[in-house]
Formats: C-alpha cells, sequence, structure tokens
C-alpha cells in the first residue's frame, strides 16, 4: 500500500499564478469588501453585483494556468496516494493533473441553486446572470462557500487527515477555522511540513521551508528522493 501524503493548501499557492488574495491587501479582494460580494446578505442586498463579481474571477481564472507547485503536486500521484485538501475555490489543481481534490470552500466553476444547495451545476468558465435559475426554478448562485456559511466538506477533510502519512502545508497561513483545525487530526508521529515565505502559524513540530510554493514543494519532494 503506497504511502498517503495529504496536501492543505490556500492562497499562497494560487497566488504564483497571478490570482489576488483577500487577506493579503487589507481585506479587499479585487478591490472589493468581503462583506459586499462573500456573504449571503451581500448577495441579498445586490445580487446583481455579487454575480458581476464572480464572473470577472472566472474569467481571471480562464486565463491563469497551473504553476509549477500545482505540477509537481500532480507528479505525486506517480508514487503516493495523494489528496489535497484545498481552500481555494479555483481549478488549478485539477488543471494541473491533480486527481484527488477536495474543495472546502467551493468551486468557482460551478453553481448552485440559491434555495436548493443540493442542486450543483458545472459551468466552466461562463457567466451566471441575474434570471439563470436551477431545475426548480430558484436564482442561482456561485458554488462559494461564504462568510457565515456552513463548510460542508469539513467533515469529509476531517475523516481524511488521520490517514496521513504525510502532511504538506502549502500556502495558507492556518488562521482560518474551521480549516486550520484540520491540522490537529493528524496523528503525533506524522511528518508535518509547512511551506511558506513568511511567517507562518506556530506548528511546533512542523518542519518549515521558507520558500514560494514552486520552490518549496520542489525541495520537499527532494528530501523524497523526487
Amino acid at each position: 500500500m503506497k504511502d498517503h501524503i495529504v496536501v492543505l493548501t490556500g492562497a499562497g499557492i494560487s497566488a504564483e499564478s497571478g490570482l489576488s488574495t483577500f487577506r493579503d491587501n487589507g481585506g479587499l479582494w479585487e478591490q472589493h469588501s468581503v462583506y459586499d460580494v462573500a456573504t449571503p446578505e451581500a448577495f441579498a442586498r445586490n445580487q446583481e453585483l455579487v454575480l458581476r463579481f464572480y464572473n470577472e474571477r472566472r474569467r481571471q481564472l480562464k486565463s491563469a494556468q497551473p504553476n509549477d507547485a500545482h505540477r509537481l503536486l500532480a507528479e505525486l500521484e506517480q508514487h503516493y496516494r495523494v489528496t489535497i485538501i484545498t481552500q481555494n475555490v479555483d481549478n488549478l489543481h485539477e488543471r494541473g493533473g491533480s486527481s484527488n481534490v477536495i474543495h472546502l470552500h467551493g468551486e468557482l466553476t460551478k453553481a448552485r441553486s440559491s434555495t436548493h444547495p443540493e442542486l450543483i451545476y458545472d459551468i466552466g468558465f461562463n457567466d451566471i446572470q441575474p434570471g439563470d435559475t436551477c431545475d426548480r426554478g430558484s436564482q442561482l448562485r456561485p458554488h462559494i462557500v461564504w462568510f457565515g456559511e456552513e463548510v460542508p466538506m469539513i467533515e469529509a477533510a476531517a475523516e481524511i487527515v488521520p490517514t496521513a502519512d504525510h502532511l504538506l502545508i502549502v500556502g495558507t497561513s492556518l488562521q482560518v477555522y474551521p480549516a486550520a483545525g484540520l491540522v490537529d487530526l493528524v496523528n503525533f508521529d506524522v511528518p508535518v511540513t509547512v511551506i511558506d515565505p513568511g511567517e507562518p502559524a506556530s506548528l511546533s513540530r512542523a518542519k518549515v521551508i521558507r520558500k514560494g510554493a514552486g520552490e518549496g514543494v520542489a525541495e520537499w519532494m527532494k528530501g523524497l528522493g523526487l
């Protein structure tokens, strides 16, 4: 049985593909307050603005490409069982070649019903417009976990982490809950590595590689003999 590598990824890995992160620039995301574009209240208040904002993010994603970190993590599958648990809503892991990705905060290339959350649709890079509805007639919204909403995939992730033989953390400050709490679920004898060019949250047991995502993953993989 191949060793199981579980990888937690955040905005830092997508930043190397040119996708901006709101947490790194004063709580603004593409010059919008998150409270204007990333809450259920914002959608109720100004549906057109919220839809337009995510339509723009989808167009931006279409032109972005997976970077070295995405491709290297995909290559791991040739040697190990790999599960990627990401806080990112882009599809760069999949486009980079990873086959087993859990999206904690939703997926930009999907839409869902605003009243029947189980109705989810693949929309690729297409826009969602006011008046676009689900099969039951309700307005479609981005398939994104907004602030104040439950994180439905956290339970699946919480079942995966204790099965890890290695835990790799790339491009996340480990400050966003409930995702940050996943680290506490790894078994005590499992090696943990954090790749972060800044000052990551203190994990006393973790090895820290202070490099960007692409360089850091390459260095870590060399340590595995790859």
